[in-house]
């Protein structure tokens, strides 16, 4: 009876409608419209969390106080005092210069496609920051979290600003200041803004999830062309990514990038004037001491801020920063009390900045007692660099940038690939493919990561070292690295900059 009584109510209102398209098309066009489904509704764009806004702010003024401050006062203190204030201008000069560079150009060339370079160096259509405005997002770790572009352009800056910075302890005392500004503004174009590129650009997480999700909803001929899309959003990457190369903060990009190019520049500038005859101790450990506090609070700048968001996993990289700092610096002081009979601040200070160095590239991956290991291995190993290796072969890398920065970095990029293990207690590599949207732990091949993080060591000394002896040379030939040897004894304090850091 309900059934005949709805075929009734149906035949009326066809009856009814035929009626009204022969009286008023546009009156039954109206009805039509309004009786269809509303459209669904544009996905609203994301909007990011203002605390993961805040955090980024804070992390970026942290990571240029280990600059400036922080490392100007760690070196400066380490040179003779007729340098001190060559070395602070030096780090100072950088800094700016490389910020500006970073703007105009770096910054697309590190995050950009590159198109058939792509897996080297990006391109320029973000050059002067094109198309970039208060609007303009990127993408962090988690799907669907965003945090502004301009506050990620800042904290990128500060790394590309600090990493040339460690190459000036290497070459400090004899390298002038004209000859360093060219350097700096050649190594960080053809050296660091590529390695960036290679182990940092991807699409982000959201890229890889939808394109994963049209794979898997996809059949026949369609799904063939979505598997096409998902190998071309995982082909936008650097070369270093797409091998899988694990880096949270910097372990390549920055310390083995900055350190091999630092054991270059002392090889090509040659020893200090009188270098292994006459002594040449730190003019000031309390300037030091004082800079490598800096450093070691604005690490966690550094490394924390390295994960884009202020979430539960903040944590991670937090306490591994602290422990694995904690654990080089007892090492350190340990083995050199052994070594030599008494432990010594610059001991402590070097251990302390072994530490942050080797847990850079593992501190969001490591357990917190992998991260212990670590810091309790890396000491020795550089202490070692930075003695015995360095007292036989005769380099003079004034503050032994090679031994700390280059030697760490290594321990720390290797042992990432041990200490991601969660068998071990570590993170795990995030999957962003298998259950798109979920950022699961992917599958662990400890034999293949090791192998994976060597082959990114491997690409990060022969880039860096070979080209920055080309940028070294060209320099040199151009318009000369050092000063004569008579302005050299003088000091660079007066040389370069007439005046003088202390007066008495």
């Amino acid at each position: 009876m309900e059934f005949r009584t709805m075929a009734r109510c149906a035949g009326v209102l066809g009856a009814l409608a035929t009626i009204a398209l022969i009286i008023d098309p546009a009156l039954a066009q109206e009805a039509a419209t309004a009786a269809a489904p509303a459209a669904p509704a544009a996905a609203a764009p994301p909007v990011p969390n203002k605390g993961d806004s805040a955090f980024m702010y804070i992390a970026s003024v942290l990571v240029l106080l280990m600059t400036v401050p922080g490392l100007a006062l760690f070196y400066g203190g380490l040179v003779r005092s007729k340098n001190m204030l060559s070395m602070m201008m030096q780090v100072f000069a950088t800094l700016c210069l490389v910020a500006i560079l970073w703007v105009l150009y770096g910054y697309s060339m590190a995050f950009t496609n590159g198109g058939s370079l792509n897996d080297f160096v990006g391109g320029f259509s973000k050059a002067f920051l094109k198309g970039v405005d208060s609007n303009s997002l990127a993408a962090t770790f988690s799907n669907g979290v965003y945090i502004p572009e301009y506050t990620y352009i800042i904290f990128q800056m500060t790394f590309a600003c600090i990493t040339p910075c460690l190459i000036l302890g290497a070459v400090a005392e004899r390298l002038k200041f004209s000859a360093m500004l060219v350097f700096m503004a050649l190594w960080v174009t053809f050296i660091y803004f590529p390695i960036a590129h290679m182990v940092w650009y991807w699409g982000g997480p959201d890229a890889f999830g939808n394109a994963a999700k049209a794979v898997a909803a996809a059949s026949g001929d369609a799904k063939v062309h979505a598997q096409a899309a998902l190998d071309a959003v995982l082909k936008d990457a650097g070369i270093g990514f797409q091998w899988g190369a694990l880096d949270f903060a910097g372990g390549t990009v920055v310390h083995i990038n900055s350190g091999i190019a630092a054991f270059v520049g002392c090889l090509i500038l040659g020893r200090r004037v009188g270098y292994g005859k006459e002594p040449m101790p730190p003019h000031s450990l309390v300037m030091t001491m004082i800079g490598a506090a800096l450093l070691w609070v604005g690490w966690f700048g550094f490394n924390v801020g390295s994960n884009l968001e202020v979430n539960q996993f903040a944590g991670v990289p937090f306490i591994n920063t602290f422990i694995a700092t904690c654990a080089a610096g007892l090492s350190w002081t340990l083995v050199e009390w052994i070594a030599k009979g008494k432990p010594s601040a610059l001991g402590m200070a070097s251990g302390v900045v072994a530490g942050l160095v080797a847990i850079t590239p593992a501190c969001g991956f490591s357990g917190v007692m992998g991260s212990i290991i670590l810091g309790l291995v890396v000491s020795p190993i550089c202490f070692f660099f930075c003695s015995a290796v360095k007292s036989a072969l005769g380099y003079d890398d004034s503050l032994d940038v090679f031994g700390v920065h280059c030697i760490g970095g290594i321990v720390g990029a290797i042992g990432t690939g041990l200490l991601v293990n969660p068998d071990w207690g570590g993170a795990g590599i995030a999957d962003y493919i298998t259950k798109p949207g979920e950022m699961t732990a992917g599958t662990y091949d400890m034999a293949a990561q090791v192998i994976t993080q060597a082959k990114m060591v491997g690409l990060t000394l022969l880039w860096s070292g070979i080209g920055s002896a080309i940028l070294f040379k060209l320099v040199d030939i151009v318009i000369g690295l050092r000063p004569s040897e008579e302005k050299e004894r003088e000091g660079l304090d007066l040389v370069d900059h007439g005046e003088s850091a202390y007066h008495y």
